[in-house]
């Protein structure tokens, strides 16, 4: 078989995933464990699938160190569902939620929660174009809120929470579908997490919710069935048919973080990527624009500008010819992107490095 030259992929999601997970899902898709099945084909009610899925939920209480008293959920909908499923399990009548803006996707989940039920922006960044998360100090809301919510890290602008607000008594709730697993996190600290997994867990098509239990059995009895939490707790998240190959493909990743060192050794990479990026940008201010302020930045999505967008279409283009994938802000920004996820390896990073430093070479 001839080597495959494989694209330098900076998507923003669906993004990359492990080429060792890709070879194994590849000799495992027509005859997996012997079955002379894919998984695709097998019943979700099988043995054989059955141990794929319970798998993949003890790989994340693993490797995120799930406590024993919440919930690990695989749903579907992606964060988008999550937007509304968490307002309708855990914001009730007489109550209000807050939600820090930091970005489009923290407006996009306010704005379905405000369909569901009294809510307040408890901070946003919005007025510097959300170029930076919120100090500690700005962030209000009471002690008798329903829930805070945050976006721990935001795709479109770059920024990211390094250290999460202490809420004592509220729940927290996080949608952490662009950097989860991508550097340890204190499950503890919150109520709720979400992810959508075609960033960091693996395809599209899952969504991993860790629920503390208390929160599932104080949600409302009457929400539709599949709308509920405390379905999917009861029933192992095999209420109905899940994503199978989904869930496969994120038991593969999951191995694949634990054979690499585990959470901490994948952050400790992922920062030296980070770094390299940020660099050449500290090195050149007046040629690569950064959107987020130091402080706030992303690991995981290094966000900026050049200084016409004559330039930047340039070097859009030049990337394109030198086999660079993804490169391309957000629509709604605009100017360029480089998302640094688990599965996007250092040697790409250091080609994009590399190719930063030529182009400003010859173009500035």
């Amino acid at each position: 078989m001839s080597q495959v030259k494989r694209a330098l992929n900076f998507n923003a999601g669906p993004a990359a995933l492990p080429l060792e997970v890709l070879h194994q899902a590849r000799d495992e898709l027509v005859d997996f464990g012997g079955t002379g099945m894919s998984v695709m084909e097998m019943s979700h009610r099988s043995k054989s699938y059955e141990a794929v899925h319970n798998e993949a939920a003890v790989l994340v209480r693993e490797l995120l160190a799930v406590p024993e008293d919440y919930d690990v959920l695989f749903l579907q909908g992606g964060a988008s569902l999550q937007f509304a499923m968490v307002p309708m399990n855990c914001l009730p009548k007489g109550k209000a939620a807050g939600y820090v803006l930091t970005g489009s996707w923290s407006e996009k989940a306010l704005q379905e929660a405000r369909r569901l039920g009294d809510t307040f922006v408890a901070a946003s960044t919005e007025d510097g174009n959300y170029r930076r998360i919120p100090d500690v100090g700005e962030i209000v809301f009471g002690q008798d809120a329903a829930y805070l919510h945050i976006t721990s890290n935001n795709t479109i602008f770059g920024t990211q929470w390094s250290t999460f607000p202490d809420t004592g008594e509220v729940p927290l709730v996080a949608d952490m579908s662009s950097d989860i697993l991508s550097r340890p996190v204190n499950v503890r600290k919150f109520a709720l997490i979400y992810a959508g997994a075609q960033k960091n867990l693996g395809p599209a098509g899952v969504t991993l919710v860790i629920v503390r239990k208390d929160i599932v059995e104080r949600a409302p009895r009457d929400l539709p069935t599949m709308l509920q939490y405390r379905t999917h707790a009861k029933n192992n998240s095999l209420y109905n048919t899940p994503p199978t190959f989904a869930i496969y493909i994120m038991g593969l990743v999951l191995k694949w973080v634990k054979n690499q060192g585990g959470v901490e050794t994948v952050g400790r990479r992922n920062r030296e990527k980070a770094a390299m990026i940020y660099r050449v940008i500290d090195e050149n201010p007046d040629f690569y624009l950064g959107h987020a302020e130091p402080e706030s930045r992303s690991l995981m999505n290094v966000t900026f500008r050049l200084p016409t967008p004559e330039l930047e279409q340039k070097f859009l283009d030049g990337a394109k010819r030198e086999g660079f994938v993804g490169l391309n802000g957000h629509r709604s920004v605009g100017g360029c992107r480089a998302s640094l996820y688990n599965a996007v390896p250092v040697e790409s990073c250091r080609a994009l490095r590399d190719y930063m430093v030529e182009f400003r070479r010859k173009h500035a």
